[in-house]
């Protein structure tokens, strides 16, 4: 493509670079990349499927435990693929609607986990502190309508970003200096004023990701109060334990993406290559570690997961192929 420094334009396609910087080690970079992005697309795959077949799995909190997952599929694969096809085939070159749609769909993901987790809370928060209320508050219509929510929350904060890229001219360059395109990252090309993109791409989502945060503490803050004022031990290892699951996968979603984002607007003196580094690994390693997470800590997921694989040993052992 012909740059022009005169000329306003659309640019027909992006250059992602990859790691700058770091290029010669891209073919590196990439093994443990791909392992994380397999083992993610696998562990929540299996982690859906057995939620959908197994019957004694079909509650609220395992319902918003599949969504969880299938979002985190969502995320990785938005990324990963074409970083990885960067990595091995030098395919830099991504269409300008397709690097805004991979823009969209990265901050839906994030805002949409969000959401997500605010949910599990809420439902943690009912099922331990009003257990008698659990099914009349938590039915399947209600449930349904939180989903519902989820969906049009996410899609209606993020939705704007396509226009507020979609409307400024682009006259500098078409190099991303990144593995994927990111809203502000696109918009830093533009020679336009980008205050709007700025002050919307930064204070909308995360004011709305912080006050799903605070949400979040208010109801455990509930829950441990609740949980100690148990009359016996073995009831307060059963409620900890059901809730251990959640804030480990709370803390691996939070603690990485506000430090990325801490290190993003304030780390001035980290080198570029960090930042990329550590943007890549938010999208593959909480997605890789969520079903691991919830596999090794609760016990319905562990019990469905084995009669899962030996209804399907079974299947296998008696079709004609076997």
């Amino acid at each position: 493509m012909t740059h022009s420094n005169l000329t306003i334009f659309h640019p027909a396609v992006f250059i992602l670079l990859g790691v700058p910087g770091l290029e010669a080690y891209h073919i590196w970079l990439s093994i443990p990349l791909c392992l994380m992005y397999i083992t993610a697309v696998l562990g929540n795959s299996l982690l859906t499927v057995v939620i959908i077949t197994e019957r004694s799995l079909h509650e609220p909190m395992y319902f918003f435990l599949s969504m969880l997952a299938m979002t985190d599929i969502l995320l990785s694969t938005t990324t990963v693929p074409k970083a990885l096809a960067i990595f091995w085939f030098h395919a830099h070159n991504i269409a300008f609607d397709a690097c805004v749609t991979q823009v969209f769909f990265v901050h839906v993901m994030f805002v949409g986990e969000s959401a997500i987790l605010l949910a599990m809370a809420f439902d943690r928060f009912v099922a331990i502190c009003a257990p008698l209320r659990y099914t009349a508050v938590l039915t399947w219509p209600i449930v349904r309508r939180i989903a519902l929510a989820i969906v049009t929350r996410s899609f209606c904060i993020i939705f704007p970003v396509i226009f507020l890229l979609k409307r400024l001219p682009f006259c500098k360059t078409n190099i991303v200096p990144h593995s994927y395109c990111e809203h502000i990252g696109v918009a830093r090309l533009a020679c336009a004023d980008i205050t709007v993109n700025i002050w919307y791409g930064f204070s909308v989502p995360i004011v709305m990701v912080i006050l799903d945060v605070i949400l979040i503490a208010v109801s455990y803050s509930l829950i441990l109060q609740a949980v100690f004022h148990l009359p016996s031990q073995d009831a307060r290892h059963k409620a900890l334990s059901t809730c251990g699951s959640h804030l480990c996968v709370i803390l691996m979603f939070y603690v990485p993406s506000f430090f990325t984002l801490l290190t993003h607007r304030f780390g001035r003196n980290i080198p570029r290559h960090v930042h990329i580094l550590l943007a890549n690994l938010y999208v593959v390693v909480p997605p890789m570690l969520n079903p691991i997470v919830y596999g090794v800590k609760t016990k319905q997921i562990r019990e469905g997961v084995a009669h899962w694989l030996f209804e399907l040993k079974t299947w296998c052992w008696a079709s004609p192929l076997g």
